[in-house]
């Protein structure tokens, strides 16, 4: 019975605005729908997000992304805070081989690769790493809340 009501008591009230009569129902619960997928099983519960993925800090706080490569002439970093894309944002060469870039993010989890003379490089000073869609890995770092996030 789709959307069936049973009434449970009424009761009338005057008011100085005139009568007004109320009445008590339940509603049966219809039942949920679980989503199936084309292989007809039910689709899992999405996976919890961090915090700080759901809700994002308002602020963006700058962090500085560092590579060592003395003999490189060109050396970008491209992720998913450019979109991947290679020439977007190139890091400095600051002497002695060590090349850097400062970067504004909101907090967060952020995967990169380096492209040091139009050739991918994953970072070995990258304490995570995860393996993408090209048989390779993707480093990985975080940008954590702020201590204090100013909303005003």
């Amino acid at each position: 019975m789709k959307n069936s009501r049973i009434s449970q008591g009424s009761r009338n009230f005057t008011t100085a605005f005139g009568r007004i009569d109320l009445e008590t129902v339940a509603v049966e619960p219809s039942p949920k729908k679980t989503t199936e997928s084309a292989a007809g099983k039910a689709d899992p519960q999405p996976p919890i997000q961090p915090v700080s993925e759901r809700f994002p800090a308002l602020e963006k706080q700058e962090i500085t992304l560092a590579f060592f490569a003395p003999e490189a002439r060109v050396v970008n970093v491209a992720g998913n805070f450019n979109n991947w894309r290679p020439d977007a944002t190139p890091l400095k060469n600051t002497g002695n081989g060590k090349w850097a870039v400062r970067l504004r993010l909101r907090s967060g989890r952020y995967e990169y690769r380096f492209v040091v003379d139009g050739r991918w490089s994953e970072d070995p000073q990258a304490s995570q790493r995860v393996a993408n869609l090209y048989g390779g890995f993707n480093s990985v770092f975080m940008v954590p809340l702020p201590a204090r996030t100013s909303i005003l």
